[in-house]
C-alpha cells in the first residue's frame, strides 16, 4: 500500500505554507469522510453509479494532496462499483474509513 500522506506533494500544492497545509489538509478528511457516508448510502441501495461518482470525486481530491493511500483506496471503489462488486467496495471503504484516521493523525499543526 502506498503512503498515507505524501508530504513533499502537500507542501508543493501549498506553497510550503504551513497553515495553508493545514487547512487544505483538514478540509481534504473532512470532505472525504462526508464521502464515505455517501458512499455507504450508494452501497445500501445498490447504486453502482452513484458509488462509482463519489469514489472517482474523491479519489482526485485526494491524490492532488498526496494522500495516495487514500486515493488508491478510492480507486479499488470505483472500479469494483462499476464492476458491481459491492462486498469488494465495501471492504475498500472500511480501509479508506481507517486510512482517514491515518490521514487525521498526520495533518500539521498550526502556528495559531
Amino acid at each position: 500500500m502506498k503512503a498515507t500522506l505524501d508530504l513533499e506533494q502537500l507542501r508543493e500544492v501549498t506553497f510550503d505554507d504551513p497553515e495553508l497545509m493545514h487547512d487544505i489538509l483538514v478540509a481534504l478528511i473532512n470532505d472525504t469522510s462526508r464521502q464515505i457516508s455517501l458512499i455507504e448510502s450508494a452501497l445500501r441501495l445498490g447504486d453502482s453509479p452513484q458509488c462509482k461518482r463519489l469514489a472517482h470525486y474523491s479519489k482526485g481530491a485526494c491524490a492532488n494532496l498526496g494522500a495516495s493511500a487514500a486515493a488508491e483506496l478510492l480507486r479499488s471503489i470505483e472500479q469494483h462499483a462499476a464492476a458491481g462488486r459491492f462486498a469488494e467496495c465495501a471492504a475498500s471503504l472500511a480501509a479508506l474509513a481507517a486510512e482517514v484516521d491515518r490521514l487525521r493523525a498526520e495533518v500539521p499543526p498550526t502556528s495559531a
